[in-house]
């Protein structure tokens, strides 16, 4: 795997060089935070976890790091009773310093260990990150800022365990039917479909899984005129004209966690960043552009975390429902067998878009967070090889994402616009139920 090479710079000089820069010292700088986030990233990555999976170790993370940190900054809220099942966590004892950066920093890094498989690269990152807070604190503040880090994040874990997704590793493997029309692996893996129970899991703020049900997908009929036909059609025809402009898209936000290779008699695979990861490195793009402090920073994750986690969770529970097989499996039984999508299609149902859903709701919390008009340049791709794109907005960037699943050649029209009007919905729901100052009221308790 690619690491970033702005974090690998950053722990090899913390284990072996120059101390950090004196910005990251300081310890109530959001760079401790960023560098964790980005870790969990690289983790996530490098151990495969899928894009729900992978929401998930974003959304419980981020929570404990926001509810870490914000005892120190009275004006902000807690999350308990916002979010299902959580309730009040333990406040630190008046009159004691902390240095609450660390406990937030540490608290993340241990529940994201906890959620992901390879433990001994986020122990390293957390010593490493802490290193320098180690040598410039008393003792005494360094020691209960981690044991107050290590309370919430056992909190959040204890809540995380109630679920459901440890039980769903027991369920039964999806059943793949010869039904017309239904979803069936494809090419060259073809691999099990992935997480077919998610909609089982709890939901942060969502009403239920379905709550954002899209409209129906256009019954399976090949016959040339009626509507399934064109949409296949579409992605054929889109697919042979490509401009390199549209190739540039599809590329950028390709985040396929799981890429195979053949050649020849050899199978091999690349690792990407998932979907939400990307998201995740865009909200720390505009944290720094925005001068967020470690708090708005933890505010800015907390709430994107949870956007992306319910995306997931209202996609999945579509895309398992109405079971609509992919682009690639039609076009090279109907219309060209020698047919192949610009992107590998990845290994669940067609319809709705995940990309799209999870991307435009992530959008709309950051457009909450920061503004409509913020123009920014994405350079998360340039750890994988991809030059940066600019973009004036948040939505504009989600926009290119769904319809790079076009450009792809994995998703039908319908499915991108549908993912699309769920997404929205989802962040609505997720700006108007999570309130983070405590001057605004609570619109839903859970």
């Amino acid at each position: 795997m690619r690491q970033s090479i702005v974090l690998m710079a950053l722990l090899s000089a913390c284990a072996n060089g120059p101390p950090p820069p004196a910005a990251y010292q300081t310890g109530g700088d959001a760079e401790l935070l960023h560098a964790a986030v980005l870790q969990l990233t690289d983790v996530i990555v490098y151990d495969i976890l899928s894009p729900p999976q992978a929401s998930r170790a974003y959304a419980y993370a981020s929570i404990a790091a926001y509810e870490a940190v914000r005892p120190a900054h009275p004006g902000q809220r807690t999350l308990a009773g916002q979010v299902r099942g959580l309730t009040p966590l333990p406040e630190p004892p008046a009159g004691a310093d902390y240095n609450y950066s660390l406990a937030a920093t540490h608290a993340f890094l241990v529940v994201g260990r906890a959620l992901t498989f390879s433990h001994d690269r986020l122990d390293t990152t957390r010593v490493q990150l802490e290193a320098p807070l180690r040598s410039r604190l008393s003792r005494a503040v360094f020691e209960r800022s981690i044991a107050y880090g290590d309370t919430v994040a056992q909190r959040i874990l204890a809540w995380a365990a109630k679920d459901n997704y440890l039980q769903m590793r027991g369920y039964p493997k999806f059943t793949v039917t010869a039904e017309p029309g239904r979803w069936r692996p494809t090419p060259p893996a073809y691999m099990d479909a992935v997480e077919p129970y998610w909609s089982r899991i709890r939901p942060l703020v969502l009403d239920s899984a379905a709550q954002f049900r899209p409209q129906t997908p256009y019954r399976f009929d090949l016959k040339p005129g009626s509507q399934f036909y064109k949409e296949a059609r579409e992605v054929y025809d889109v697919g042979r004209n490509l401009s390199a402009e549209q190739r540039a898209i599809a590329a950028f936000w390709d985040c396929n966690p799981y890429v195979m290779h053949v050649q020849g008699h050899t199978m091999f695979a690349t690792k990407k960043i998932t979907p939400g990861g990307h998201w995740m490195g865009i909200v720390a793009i505009a944290a720094r552009q925005a001068h967020a402090d470690f708090m708005r920073s933890a505010e800015a994750y907390a709430r994107t975390a949870i956007a992306l986690n319910e995306g997931f969770i209202a996609v999945w529970d579509e895309k398992y429902r109405s079971n609509v097989i992919r682009p690639e499996t039609v076009i090279n039984a109907y219309i060209d067998e020698r047919w192949e999508p610009l992107l590998q299609t990845p290994p669940f149902p067609e319809y709705t878009s995940g990309h799209s859903g999870i991307s435009t709701a992530a959008s709309i919390v950051l457009t909450d967070e920061f503004g409509d008009n913020f123009g920014f340049t994405d350079d998360v791709e340039k750890a994988y090889g991809l030059p940066a794109r600019s973009f004036t907005s948040f939505k504009q960037a989600a926009a290119e994402a769904a319809i790079s699943r076009l450009y792809g050649g994995i998703h039908y029209r319908h499915a991108i616009e549908q993912g699309q009007v769920q997404g929205r919905r989802v962040g609505e729901l997720v700006v108007q139920r999570i309130q983070t100052k405590n001057a605004v009221a609570t619109t839903a308790s859970f």
